[in-house]
């Protein structure tokens, strides 16, 4: 086995070793979540922590790490007798993001079940991490069935295995540790708040500190024993100071003032359920006995605010992570204890935050609310020299926004996200597990058997008996058991659903520019954004205005990048429509490449007029049906509005083989209907 890099040789990073500090003094504070670009150490302090741990005592023998004073009752290997217990090291488990579910959580052997009824179980991942860490990496990037296995572990403190009746449960509580870079996109709501805390981690600008992070590197690799054994002292010092901190940790007081002070703050930042003042609780306990001391301080508690609550406040993924200090700092002056002029230190029942009357300019804003953060003033057109406001001026007036197509425009707030329609590819694809596209998946409800292509996952029982039971006399069944063989057992096939790659063709033209359209525009590309989001899809982002089409985002599984991309985007000059499409066929064939079983979904934002060059509608017809040709599944969101309209991104939608919706009928509420199925090439003829 390698030798670790000493957690205390690594430098700076404060944050992120406080959070995983505080965790190996109590656990209970629920593991830590570590963001950060690629290269800051992220995964070395995770794995340097395992050392500092303390030791755990397991009953021998057995495999699933029962504590010897008091057993798992339902432990596999149980019943336990009474023994001494032996002590080893706590182990930290890493989970790779493609594992399979059964060696996560264990498998059966399904044949010894059928034929024996012995419940032969191999144990899994959450068994070697049960009383110890388990370590993701890349935890964003983990496929939604085992995301599912871990939120049911870290909620329940036990992990269940059934196939077709047969079921096995082992104890399973461990310290969840995750990092992520936020570029390949973010994490699942639920999983974020099974993590206690969060940190977010950077590279230093400093050069004496980058100086002194390759010169320690470099001695490592060149001598890791001898390196570690020059850190022993700090590493065991710091030990020690764990330990401590551990036998300190039951007798730190937590008043009611600093409660109160808790749940104000959990209020003021509008965190959604209890789970946040339990973890700050916890949090500020564990900070009080690291220090030291006795009793938790609002100082504790404002630490534990910064690393328990920024994920907890973000309601979608366009919300900017992180805390409003002043507003923190405010939240615990108002929440703590007030002096009276009768000498009593009781809080006034009566506190005026702000005695000029003003209020909170930011009306709560920090509190992480249903959309992005963002002033009612910055949703307004700016207005003109004259006080006017452009958007005002009627669409096609000569003082219109976007009436001359040579002009760029700056770009333009978006209008509120809302919740869209599904827009599904059609046909059974067989991609990444998502939540938009009927797919074959491992998981899912079952539609048929078939004989197993490998090692055999998910047991159709009904048709292993049916193969089986043919040849019982044959096998000499005599007793009541079924004789099954390896070829009678049968793979169970089933239909989920599938993430897709979601491609915005998006015109940033001159007869966009208008600030009322431009704004719903980005509003409904958001809001789509936000569904592909929900949805486990790869967004990218194609623009085209003036002379050209640009990719502004390749294919991504980071939706906050796309949703920045989009925030940003100028406007102005002609239409290129046919430049756009070809850009979107070069980028769609090069992910036809790069990943063949994820099937695409063109989402092409027009109004649909083509200008600029010769024939430009003719092109942009041909263009269209080269994406027809290829099958690309696509629909037109028609941007066109006024009272007359020339249906010109219907057209564009006949020649892609697609379908044309209105950004009304985008909406999920509209009397449309609530599912609009994208026609796919060649299905309209």
């Amino acid at each position: 086995m390698s030798t670790p890099y000493p957690f205390t040789a690594i430098v700076g990073q404060d944050d992120l070793r406080l959070g995983l500090l505080l965790n190996a003094v109590s656990p209970a504070v629920g593991g830590v979540l570590v963001r950060g670009e690629k290269g800051t150490a992220k995964s070395t302090a995770v794995r340097a922590l395992a050392a500092l741990m303390p030791e755990v005592s397991v009953v021998p023998g057995c495999r699933f790490s029962c504590d010897p004073v008091s057993p798992d009752p339902a432990c596999p290997d149980g019943p336990h007798a009474e023994a001494a217990g032996v002590s080893r090291a706590a182990r930290t488990v890493e989970l790779p993001v493609g594992a399979s579910e059964d060696r996560l959580v264990g498998a059966l052997d399904i044949e010894r079940a059928l034929s024996e009824g012995v419940k032969a179980f191999e144990p899994g991942l959450l068994a070697d991490a049960h009383r110890g860490i388990l370590y993701v990496d890349e935890v964003n990037l983990l496929h939604d069935h085992l995301v599912d296995l871990l939120l049911d572990a870290a909620a329940m403190g036990a992990s269940y295995v059934e196939r077709e009746g047969v079921s096995v449960r082992h104890a399973a509580r461990f310290l969840l540790v995750g990092t992520m870079n936020p570029e390949e996109g973010e994490l699942r709501p639920q999983l974020l708040d099974r993590f206690g805390l969060t940190v977010e981690v950077a590279a230093s600008r400093d050069t004496d500190e980058r100086v002194e992070v390759v010169r320690r590197r470099l001695a490592y690799d060149d001598d890791p024993e001898g390196f570690a054994a020059r850190w022993a002292g700090e590493e065991s010092a710091l030990r020690e100071r764990i330990a401590a901190a551990r036998a300190l940790l039951p007798r730190v007081v937590l008043g009611d003032g600093v409660l109160r002070q808790i749940a104000a703050t959990c209020a003021a930042f509008e965190v959604d359920g209890m789970r946040a003042d339990i973890v700050m609780a916890r949090t500020a306990t564990a900070l009080a006995a690291w220090a030291g001391r006795e009793e938790v301080t609002a100082d504790d508690v404002r630490q534990a605010a910064l690393l328990a609550l920024p994920h907890r406040r973000r309601r979608n993924p366009f919300d900017a992570p992180g805390l409003d200090e002043d507003k923190l700092d405010q939240t615990l002056d108002e929440a703590g204890p007030q002096e009276n002029n009768d000498g009593d230190d009781r809080p006034d029942p009566d506190p005026d935050p702000d005695p000029d009357g003003g209020g909170d300019d930011d009306g709560g804003g920090g509190g992480g609310g249903g959309v992005p953060p963002q002033a009612d003033g910055d949703r307004t057109p700016p207005r003109g020299e004259s006080g006017d406001t452009p958007s005002q001026a009627p669409e096609g007036s000569p003082d219109a926004p976007g009436r001359s197509t040579g002009a760029e425009q700056q770009p333009v707030a978006s209008a509120e996200p809302f919740r869209t329609k599904m827009l599904s590819v059609p046909g059974l694809g067989e991609g990444a597990a998502g939540r938009r596209s009927r797919a074959r998946t491992e998981h899912g409800r079952t539609t048929g058997a078939r004989r197993p292509q490998g090692a055999l996952t998910k047991l159709h029982l009904a048709a292993t008996v049916q193969a089986a039971a043919p040849h019982q006399r044959a096998r000499g069944r005599s007793g009541r058991g079924l004789v099954v063989r390896r070829d009678d057992l049968r793979q169970a096939t089933r239909e989920g659903r599938e993430g897709n790659l979601v491609l915005f063709v998006v015109d940033a033209s001159g007869s966009m520019a208008a600030r009322q359209r431009m704004s719903a525009v980005k509003g409904a590309v958001l809001s789509l954004l936000l569904d592909a989001y929900q949805r486990r899809d790869k967004v990218g982002l194609v623009t085209f205005r003036g002379k050209e089409a640009e990719v502004a985002l390749p294919p991504t599984s980071s939706v906050d990048a796309a949703a920045s991309r989009l925030e940003s985007l100028p406007t102005g000059g002609r239409t290129p429509l046919a430049a756009g499409l070809l850009k979107a066929h070069d980028v769609l064939r090069v992910e036809r490449l790069r990943d063949p079983s994820r099937r695409p979904l063109l989402v092409v934002v027009t109004d649909g007029r083509a200008t600029g060059g010769p024939e430009p509608v003719a092109l942009a017809g041909r263009a269209g049906r080269l994406h027809r040709s290829e099958g690309t599944a696509a629909v037109v969101v028609d941007c066109e509005s006024g009272y007359v309209r020339l249906g010109l991104a219907g057209e564009l939608a006949r020649e892609l083989g697609g379908t044309a919706v209105t950004l009304d009928e985008l909406r999920a509420d509209s009397i449309a209907g609530l599912v609009k199925d994208v026609t796919a090439a060649g299905r309209a003829a």
